[in-house]
């Protein structure tokens, strides 16, 4: 088993900027992909950017040029720094990793005032 902790979420205006963070510790063998995937209310959960073991990286459109993921590997933990936010990017953040098997944390909420 792999546990997920987040942090770093939080309430900030329009413009602004957070920093989240997810540390995985447990059974860990090799986390392939890491990520965060966000949920706003009434919609769908919805990738926000992964990376891999290999730093390939992928964005929502709605993210490109505003958010950056990261990995450290001695310390299992990825980041998404999140930059000119937006009251539509309000929602829980979930991290997600692969290591054959997915885990998903429980959650931070993000929340943009306008």
């Amino acid at each position: 088993q792999v546990q997920l902790v987040e942090s770093g979420g939080g309430l900030v205006q329009s413009g602004g900027s957070l920093r989240l963070s997810c540390a995985a510790s447990g059974n860990i063998f090799r986390l392939n992909v890491m990520g965060w995937y966000r949920q706003a209310p009434g919609k769908q959960r919805e990738l926000v950017a992964v990376i891999n073991n290999s730093s390939r990286l992928n964005y929502a459109d709605s993210v490109k040029g505003r958010f950056t993921i990261s990995r450290d590997n001695a310390k299992n933990t990825v980041y998404l720094q999140m930059n000119s936010l937006k009251p539509e990017d309000t929602a829980v953040y979930y991290c997600n990793v692969n290591d054959g098997s997915v885990y998903w944390g429980k959650g931070t909420l993000v929340t943009v005032s306008s």
